[in-house]
C-alpha cells in the first residue's frame, strides 16, 4: 500500500464539521461542499490543512446560553411538566450522566437545529429518547439518540445493512430527525403535535385530530386522547428546557458544555479496523465507539464512502501516526455464502476459526447461514484488497434455523401454553408513569413515530 499517497488523500479529507465555518479571523461564513451524501453536505467545512482548528471560535464560550436564546415553544399549561421536572430533579446523578454523555453531540445538533431556524428545544430530544446513549436499543427495534423503527429510517434513506446501521450514526440521523420533525410540523401547523407524531406517528395523530373535529373539540396537543406514553412526552421535554433554562431554581449544576465543535469528521478512503482507527487517534476503543457507533463490525469500509468522527485534537494525532505506521490497515474481508451453511460448514471450508466466525457475524449456534447472505472473515495472508462496494453498500447476512436432529415431541391436549411475557429493559426514563408499548410505530399508514422501550444504562 502507498502509505504516503493515502495520506495525501486522507489530509486533504480532514474536515471539520460546522453550522458556519470560520475565516482566517473569527468571523463565520458557508462554504459548499456537495461531494458527499448532500444531507451531510449542509454541515460546511473547515480543512485542517489550511487552517488551525485552535483557532475556531464560536459567539458564545458556552453552549447552554446559546441554547436557551433559541428557546421558541410556548409553554404547556399542564401538571404534567411539573411532575417531570420533579422526577429528574430528584435523581441528579441520572441527569449527570446523560449530559455528560450529550457533550459529544450536542453542539453539531444544536447548529443543524439552528441552521434550520427551528426551536432549539429540539436539540434536547435525545434526552427524552434515549439519554443520549447512541448505544440505545429500545423493545421495538429502534435504534440510536433519535431512536428510528427500521422502516422509518429506511424511509429516510439511513443504511441498514451487514456493515453499519446510520441509524447509530450521529451526522446522519440527526439530519434525518430534523428532517422528520420538519415534515411533521408542516403537516401539524404545531410543534407540540409535531412531536406527538414523531412519538406516536403522524397517521395517529392526524386520525385523534379528526375524532375531536367530529365532536366538535379542541385539536390541540392537551385536548386529543392519546397513549400515555405520548401524553407525557412533550411534558418530558418541558421538564428538560426549565432545568437547562434555570438549573439553579432546580438545585441542578449543569457541566460546562463548551460551545465549539467537538468531532473531526474524517473521509474514510480505504478498509480500517476500529481498533486500528482507535489505537492511531489515541483513543480507547470505547471513547471511539462512543463517537462512531453505526459500525456494526470491527472494520470501517473505504468503499461505503463513509466518514470517522474524532475529537478534533486526536484528529491532528491520527494523522501525524498514520504517517508512521506501516502495518496493514485492515485484517478483514469480506464473501457472499453461495449456498446454504452452518458456521462450522463455513469455517471447515475456509479452514477457519468457527467460533470466530459466529462472534463477528453475530451467527448463534445451531443457526443455518443463507445464500446470498455477506459474511466478514479475515483476510487470507497475502490479500490486501478492499472489501468492494457492492458489499459494503448491500451486504445482508440471513440466518435460518438448522434443521434439528432431536425428535420432536408431542404435547398433549392439557399441556399448559407458556404465558410468560419476555423480560424488558426499562426505558431511558423511568417517569411517575410507566410508558407503553410502540407497537404503532411500525411505519404503516396508521402511524411510523419513533420508539419507546430503550434499553439503556442511565
Amino acid at each position: 500500500m502507498n502509505m504516503s499517497r493515502y495520506l495525501t488523500i486522507l489530509s486533504s479529507a480532514l474536515v471539520l464539521l460546522l453550522s458556519a465555518c470560520a475565516s482566517t479571523g473569527n468571523e463565520w461564513s458557508p462554504t459548499a461542499d456537495t461531494k458527499r451524501d448532500p444531507r451531510a453536505a449542509k454541515a460546511p467545512r473547515v480543512d485542517l490543512s489550511k487552517q488551525s482548528v485552535s483557532n475556531v471560535m464560536a459567539p458564545s464560550n458556552n453552549l447552554w446560553i446559546h441554547i436557551r436564546q433559541g428557546f421558541q415553544l410556548p409553554e404547556l399549561d399542564s401538571p404534567l411538566v411539573l411532575q417531570q421536572t420533579r422526577w429528574l430533579t430528584a435523581r441528579p446523578d441520572y441527569l449527570d450522566r446523560s449530559m455528560a454523555r450529550s457533550s459529544r453531540y450536542l453542539f453539531y445538533i444544536v447548529e443543524e437545529v439552528n441552521r434550520r431556524n427551528m426551536p432549539s428545544e429540539l436539540a434536547l430530544l435525545p434526552f427524552v429518547e434515549s439519554a443520549f446513549n447512541p448505544e440505545a436499543k429500545s423493545t421495538a427495534k429502534a435504534m440510536g439518540i433519535w431512536q428510528f423503527m427500521p422502516r422509518t429510517g429506511k424511509d429516510f434513506k439511513l443504511t441498514q445493512n451487514v456493515f453499519r446501521d446510520e441509524r447509530r450514526d450521529v451526522l446522519q440521523s440527526t439530519n434525518a430527525a430534523l428532517d422528520y420533525l420538519q415534515r411533521l410540523y408542516n403537516q401539524f401547523g404545531d410543534w407540540q403535535l409535531a412531536l406527538a407524531a414523531y412519538n406516536w406517528g403522524e397517521g395517529n395523530v392526524a386520525k385523534a385530530i379528526k375524532r375531536n373535529q367530529a365532536q366538535r373539540k379542541p385539536t390541540d396537543y392537551l385536548s386529543l386522547t392519546m397513549p400515555r406514553e405520548t401524553r407525557e412526552y412533550v411534558p418530558k421535554l418541558m421538564a428538560y428546557k426549565n432545568i437547562v433554562n434555570d438549573p439553579a431554581a432546580y438545585g441542578i449544576v449543569l457541566p460546562e458544555v463548551e460551545n465549539h465543535p467537538y468531532f473531526v469528521a474524517i473521509d474514510v478512503t480505504r478498509d480500517i479496523d476500529v481498533e486500528v482507527a482507535a489505537q492511531l487517534a489515541e483513543m480507547s476503543l470505547a471513547d471511539f465507539r462512543n463517537l462512531n457507533p453505526a459500525f456494526n463490525k470491527p472494520v470501517i469500509l473505504g468503499a461505503a464512502d463513509q466518514q470517522m468522527l474524532l475529537p478534533f485534537a486526536r484528529a491532528e494525532l491520527f494523522q501525524m501516526n498514520l504517517a508512521s505506521y506501516t502495518k496493514p490497515l485492515s485484517s478483514w474481508t469480506a464473501l457472499t455464502i453461495t449456498k446454504s451453511e452452518t458456521a462450522e460448514q463455513l469455517s471447515t471450508r475456509l479452514n477457519l476459526n468457527p467460533q470466530l466466525i459466529r462472534d463477528v457475524n453475530d451467527i448463534p449456534r445451531g443457526i443455518r447461514i443463507r445464500a446470498g447472505s455477506t459474511v466478514l472473515i479475515p483476510k487470507p495472508p497475502g490479500k490486501d484488497s478492499d472489501i468492494p462496494v457492492h458489499l459494503a453498500e448491500h451486504g445482508q447476512l440471513k440466518l435460518d434455523k438448522a434443521a434439528s436432529s432431536k425428535p420432536k415431541t408431542s404435547q398433549g391436549n392439557n399441556a399448559k401454553a407458556s404465558t410468560a411475557k419476555p423480560k424488558t429493559a426499562s426505558t431511558q426514563q423511568k417517569s411517575p408513569s410507566t410508558n407503553s408499548s410502540k407497537s404503532a410505530k411500525t411505519g404503516s399508514n396508521t402511524g411510523s413515530g419513533m420508539s419507546a422501550g430503550v434499553k439503556t444504562s442511565p
